[in-house]
């Protein structure tokens, strides 16, 4: 095939467009552009356009990542499923494919790893901080951690990084009471809350003792 254009996008920075003279084309990155020296009268072989087409894909894929991470941080699964999620149909109806297979995303999340942009320790350590500092205890972090995808044998080290679970604890207790003396079916409640934020029974009893509630351990 003959290149009959290349010409610059003109919706997307530093992407081009390579027609071909069957009326097709290809969405490539202006480094595709330079590393395979493409310029308009080239011809175009099958192993070419095949080499070419697959380096263009894989530019996308890690473009599309380095988008996804820059918004906000992603563990590796987080990102690998949205790189191989099913896009919904255009306007036209028609099914679009996903930005990678599962091997292309899982060579992506190894260039950003390579890269030290993609990192599931920290990311885990993050996750652990933001929750905690924000009154939920470790069940809470926990069940954030599996439902980010983070491996459990980062688990640990992440739920290292978090708050005292003792000041958690305190602080809601004096928000929730401030100072005054709460009866049995208060106390019950405020039990209930931090459980449901994620808190062991140890955690809160030993809190509702410090507050004065007397609850004796089972």
């Amino acid at each position: 095939m003959t290149i009959v254009k290349l010409e610059p996008s003109k919706h997307v920075a530093e992407r081009w467009l390579v027609w071909f003279e069957d009326g097709s084309f290809l969405r490539v990155s202006e480094g595709e552009v330079v590393s395979f020296a493409l310029y308009q009268g080239m011809e175009v072989t099958d192993e070419l356009y095949d080499r070419l087409s697959a380096a263009a894909v894989c530019s996308t894929a890690r473009s599309k990542a380095l988008d996804y991470i820059s918004h906000r941080p992603l563990s590796r699964k987080e990102l690998t499923d949205k790189l191989t999620a099913r896009p919904p149909r255009g306007k036209d109806g028609r099914e679009r494919p996903p930005i990678a297979d599962e091997a292309l995303a899982e060579e992506v999340c190894d260039w950003l790893e390579d890269l030290g942009y993609l990192n599931d320790a920290e990311y885990a350590k993050t996750v652990a901080r933001h929750y905690s500092a924000k009154g939920y205890g470790v069940h809470k972090v926990k069940d954030e951690l599996y439902r980010r995808g983070v491996p459990r044998a980062l688990w640990d080290q992440a739920l290292s990084e978090a708050e005292d679970p003792e000041e958690g604890v305190d602080a809601f207790l004096q928000k929730r009471f401030k100072g005054r003396a709460p009866d049995q079916k208060e106390l019950k409640k405020a039990a209930d809350a931090l459980a449901r934020r994620g808190y062991n029974w140890n955690d809160i009893r030993e809190g509702l003792n410090r507050y004065g509630a007397g609850i004796e351990e089972e």
